[in-house]
């Protein structure tokens, strides 16, 4: 065992050295020596150290990637795309503390990775997936060589990194692969690290650059600055680039450094991260119900180039309403082949003057959805995009509101898929594998047009349809089975209600039930922070419609029940609706709420005329002055404090 100890140490810091040093101090044939030596001891000994670099060898293939919770949430970042947004970030962060310093890193272009460490010991990573839980892709990441099996911190750990593919290892795997060349850097190391195969994974050489510790079960580390030297210091591959900055100039200054430098990197970036270093300040400042208040994205111009128009089609989406599509000539634009481009309706196709056959102005709206920006030159052959009278799909006439066209029939085929699609959909009923496709396929094949006829769907109905082998055909009859118990707030946002996003279903949701929901009145609904007039409009619109109400009945029918979190009945927050708004010195917002409920009280994200009690924190806003003028009772962090029984901590 002296022996296996002495090759595995010995063998894991020649990798530190070659992987994340990327300052090698033996030879391959050194390191291959040893590797087969301690290979050997292991097969003899039928022994393998839990941090042995043999452990990193592709595995078989998975037969699906399981679910994870994060011990902690993963937040995605709020982003300011102007000097003026993100100064007024710096200046709410002095506001708390004037002598706050923020920490400004390289935002990497790739797929965002949690790892888990229990006593010392990798035991798990898991991609970010909606920020609470991920899909855990362990055996993959094990073929990564960029951080350690073993480190000295023996609590509870999750760490946060960014896996990408460098783009000398995209050129020359593309070299090597000519017949299945793969885009881009981004959704190479997303689909690398997603392949249920580990060995592809290998295959494509990804990396995990590390820059956040997101959990510590003991002995947090109290600011960035020593999150990065904790990581660096037990084994992690850290980019070196990071400065501590004082106030807004020193961070612009940061901030195009990196912009500068980027174009020279070989690893995609698309921004850069400026943080509140002390966790002190972040503790004060507190989440939203996305972000951190104490971090933002800074994302650089997007990347334009001109080309032409080839033609424009309307899509159907829905709610009914006609999108322009513009399909160009090809361009290249930050590392991506652009083909097609959006317009958001008729009325900003004709405000940016586009026509078919017209050189326009293409850009990459923050390095991700393509926008025509404009016309630049028409030539002799430019011709202008029709108005559909009809609609494309169905040919029922069409109905102009503002400046939107919408396709009046209800019936409307790829209305009915995309209507289809978005119930099916992950923040929805999570009806994992019935993609786009196969809902068209069912709908043109076995008539499946309403949410409830999913619900009617067997073996048989699959039969003869091309690509569907029994197994597929169980694991889809098993997903929506198991859709027939969602919570209730992505029920409500399943449903499609025009304008009710997952914020709002959420808010909904507090009320109980569908039923009660569907009893709100505009006024009552206006009430809600997040929900308008039109919304509102929407909401008793879609439970007036008696096609609407008899669709929900049959679901009913179906064994679709939608779920709420049973508060317990004692506690005391027993019987309450709170709303924490401004930051918290003693703890985040998110443990805020989880005490909250734990102790029979429902969390709200906004003041209604349910809502009975405000905690506000320091620098509250609007949510205050709203409790306020409905006299709501407000009470502050102390008070708070001795309502959960901490108020000496």
């Amino acid at each position: 065992m002296d022996r296996m100890r002495y090759l595995v140490d010995t063998l894991n810091k020649w990798a530190y050295e070659y992987y994340v040093q990327d300052a090698p101090s033996v030879s391959d044939r050194e390191y291959d020596a040893l590797y087969d030596e301690l290979k050997n001891l292991e097969r003899e000994t039928g022994v393998r150290l839990a941090d042995s670099p043999t452990r990193r060898v592709g595995g078989e293939p998975v037969k699906g990637f399981t679910r994870h919770t994060h011990i902690a949430p993963l937040f995605s970042l709020d982003k300011a795309v102007t000097e003026d947004e993100l100064s007024a970030f710096v200046t709410r962060v002095k506001k708390v503390d004037p002598a706050a310093l923020f920490t400004v890193e390289y935002k990497f272009d790739g797929l965002t990775m949690c790892l888990t460490y229990e006593g010392g010991r990798f035991v798990r990573a898991t991609t970010r997936g909606n920020g609470t839980e991920g899909e855990d892709v362990t055996a993959q990441a094990l073929t990564v060589r960029s951080f350690p099996l073993a480190i000295p911190y023996t609590g509870t750990l999750e760490v946060r990194g960014e896996a990408i593919i460098r783009l000398p290892v995209l050129e020359e795997y593309n070299r090597t692969h000519p017949d299945e060349p793969l885009k881009n850097a981004r959704n190479a190391a997303a689909g690398a690290i997603r392949n249920l195969d580990p060995k592809v994974t290998a295959s494509r050489h990804p990396e995990i650059l590390f820059y956040d510790i997101n959990y510590m079960s003991s002995s947090p580390v109290s600011s960035q600055q020593e999150a990065l030297a904790k990581l660096k210091e037990w084994g992690f591959s850290t980019f070196p680039f990071l400065r501590v900055c004082a106030s807004f100039e020193e961070v612009m200054a940061a901030v195009d450094e990196i912009e500068v430098n980027r174009k020279t990197l070989d690893v995609l970036t698309d921004g850069a991260v400026i943080k509140t270093d002390g966790e002190d300040v972040r503790r004060q400042m507190g989440y939203t119900d996305k972000f951190p208040r104490w971090a933002i994205a800074y994302k650089f111009e997007a990347e334009e180039a001109e080309t032409t128009v080839e033609k424009v089609v309307w899509q159907v989406g829905r709610t009914g309403k006609l999108t322009p599509l513009a399909f160009i000539a090809p361009v290249e634009l930050a590392g991506a082949t652009v083909r097609r481009a959006t317009l958001n309706n008729f009325g900003d196709l004709t405000r940016k003057d586009v026509k078919v056959g017209s050189r326009v102005l293409v850009r990459r709206s923050n390095e991700v959805i393509p926008e025509i920006l404009g016309a630049v030159a028409h030539t002799e052959g430019s011709v202008p995009v029709q108005k559909p009278a009809v609609c494309p799909a169905c040919g029922a006439p069409v109905e102009e509101v503002g400046a939107n066209l919408f396709c009046t029939n209800r019936l409307c085929p790829p209305r009915i898929v995309q209507k289809l699609t978005h119930y099916c959909s992950k923040n929805a009923a999570d009806v994992e594998g019935m993609s786009e496709a196969t809902l068209t396929l069912l709908h043109e094949k076995r008539g499946v047009t309403n949410f409830s006829d999913l619900y009617a769907l067997t073996a048989e109905s699959f039969a003869e349809l091309e690509g569907f082998k029994e197994k597929k055909i169980a694991n889809l009859l098993s997903a929506i089975d198991a859709s027939r118990h969602i919570p209730l707030e992505r029920f409500l946002y399943a449903i499609g209600i025009e304008g009710i996003g997952r914020v709002a279903a959420r808010d909904l949701a507090a009320y109980g039930s569908v039923e009660a929901v569907a009893a709100l009145t505009a006024e009552q609904l206006i009430a809600i922070e997040d929900i308008g007039e039109v919304t509102a409009a929407n909401v008793v619109g879609y439970f007036a419609d008696e096609e609407n109400r008899a669709e929900l009945a049959r679901l009913k029918a179906a064994g679709v029940t939608p779920t709420v979190r049973v508060r317990p009945a004692e506690g005391v927050f027993a019987g309450e609706n709170v709303v924490l708004t401004g930051g918290l010195s003693s703890m985040s917002r998110p443990e805020a709420q989880k005490k909250i409920e734990a102790l029979g009280g429902t969390a709200q994200s906004s003041v209604s005329r349910k809502t009975t009690l405000v905690i506000a924190g320091t620098d509250a806003g609007s949510k205050l002055e709203k409790a306020r003028a409905l006299g709501i009772r407000v009470i502050g962090e102390a008070e708070f404090l001795a309502m959960l029984g901490e108020g000496n901590a």
